[in-house]
């Protein structure tokens, strides 16, 4: 097989919030969504784009412009995650594939998912779940672990706030569940959208229908963005600020408590 490239934005080493263990996250450009929350909006498109940076020398200043999105083969990512095998084979982690959606890549992410294979390095995909079927079905042998988002549980408003219905993301977690992959559900906590009772509740009834999930974590919203769309040159269409209610997501936590599975927050 002829190897493919891939455009990474980021790779990050000994990550904790990406699955279990110290795991290194290697984060692909490119998502079919447009959530209005997105954290990552550099991720977003399937091209390298610029990005203003700020460096502090003693006490002057510079800016200067950063391209987002860099080609690599297949070859050249597992051999950033060979440094980490140790720390994997120490702690019970690996790689992660995230974005994005890692899943828009194809090709190149079931090629490194067979290298990674053969090296015996575990890993995870962190998929917001909007991919055709049968690429599920492809890398699912290939994949120790998915990191699964479910956002909204109604069709309509699902497509209202991130720009497609779930159909397709549903028919995947069904079927994941159908071949007993390791899966932890993530529910992103948007204040007023996805944090509804009638949105969780409904998430609930899902994961009491369709058995089989390892645990959820629970992600409160965050404002990390911000700066990232200044950056960017975007205008930012979400501006919610300020920490999560605690009250609230102790609350949360106590509504999944009779899924009889471990209920979390964070990743």
């Amino acid at each position: 097989m002829i190897a493919t490239k891939g455009l990474v934005f980021d790779i990050r080493h000994f990550s904790v919030h990406d699955g279990p263990g110290i795991r290194t996250a290697v984060f692909l450009k490119g998502c079919p969504l447009r959530c209005m929350w997105c954290h990552n909006p550099e991720s977003q498109s399937l091209l390298p784009e610029n990005m203003k940076r700020s460096r502090k020398v003693g006490e002057k200043s510079f800016d200067f412009d950063e391209m987002v999105g860099r080609e690599m083969t297949p070859n050249e990512v597992v051999a950033e995650l060979q440094k980490d095998i140790p720390i994997y084979d120490e702690s019970g982690g690996g790689a992660t594939f995230s974005g994005g959606e890692p899943m828009i890549q194809f090709d190149f992410l079931y090629q490194v998912l067979e290298e990674c294979r053969r090296m015996e390095i575990k890993t995870a995909i962190d998929t917001c779940g909007h991919a055709p079927l049968e690429q599920f079905r492809a890398v699912e042998p290939l994949t120790n672990l998915f990191l699964y988002d479910l956002k909204l549980i109604d069709s309509t408003q699902h497509k209202e706030f991130t720009g497609v219905d779930n159909s397709l993301i549903l028919q995947n977690l069904e079927m994941l569940l159908s071949r007993k992959a390791r899966i932890h559900i993530r529910i992103p906590l948007i204040p007023g959208i996805t944090d509804t009772d009638e949105n969780l509740l409904g998430i609930k009834d899902f994961l009491l229908s369709h058995s089989g999930a390892e645990r959820i974590d629970l992600l409160p919203y965050h404002d990390i963005a911000r700066s990232k769309y200044v950056r960017l040159g975007r205008d930012n269409p979400f501006k919610l600020s300020g920490a999560y209610d605690s009250q609230k997501l102790s609350r949360i936590q106590d509504l999944f408590i009779n899924l009889n599975i471990p209920v979390t927050v964070g990743g």
